[in-house]
């Protein structure tokens, strides 16, 4: 009566082993399947928003930071570069930001949350060329009229510090502004909207 007493309590060690083994190996082999679900670390980058640090960007300097394969300016204005914003507006193509360019939240004279921050896409929307910050006022080759901005080499198109074009040139519109949300004073993210949330 023993041995039977104790091959019970080995049946039930083996089958309580056993069960544990097979939970184990059904969790291994769950793993690889739940990870295929989510995307890969290239499509997360493709797409993903990315933080910029503005903690030590200067008034008047510019921050580039690569979001989607593409170059995003982030330019912290000095109050006389806002100041001058609005002497533009009858020189401007889109000075009201009318074209659906930029987040409704950017839909402003200075189109951006934050007026002393402008975020935008380094992209001409002339060709697709980078077009160069050029923050100094009246330069020899922009003219006396040229209060700072952005002037693209490849075809002459020329944008103010709220990246709104100017009449004249081939780029049909302004640059277009990304969805943003400031994380805090010193943080931005580019890439995902907030304001919803």
């Amino acid at each position: 009566m023993n041995t039977e007493v104790e091959n019970r309590g080995r049946r039930r060690l083996l089958v309580a082993a056993t069960s544990l083994i097979g939970a184990v190996g059904a969790g291994y082999a769950l793993v690889p399947f739940v990870q295929s679900m989510n995307p890969s670390a290239r499509a997360r980058a493709a797409g993903a928003p990315v933080e910029a640090d503005i903690g030590k960007l200067e008034p008047g300097a510019l921050l580039r930071v690569k979001w989607r394969g593409k170059p995003v300016w982030v330019v912290h204005r000095t109050p006389a570069m806002l100041a001058a914003l609005p002497s533009n507006d009858p020189r401007l193509v889109d000075p009201e930001s009318s074209v659906p360019q930029q987040p409704s939240y950017c839909q402003n004279p200075t189109r951006s949350i934050k007026p002393e921050y402008l975020v935008a896409i380094g992209i001409c929307t002339h060709l697709g060329c980078s077009p160069t910050y050029r923050p100094e006022v009246a330069p020899d080759d922009l003219g006396a009229d040229w209060k700072g901005g952005f002037f693209c080499p490849c075809h002459g198109s020329r944008f103010d510090l709220a990246a709104r074009v100017f009449k004249g040139v081939p780029a049909p519109t302004n640059l277009v502004i990304p969805k943003y949300a400031f994380l805090s004073d010193t943080t931005i993210l580019i890439g995902e909207d907030r304001e919803a949330a």
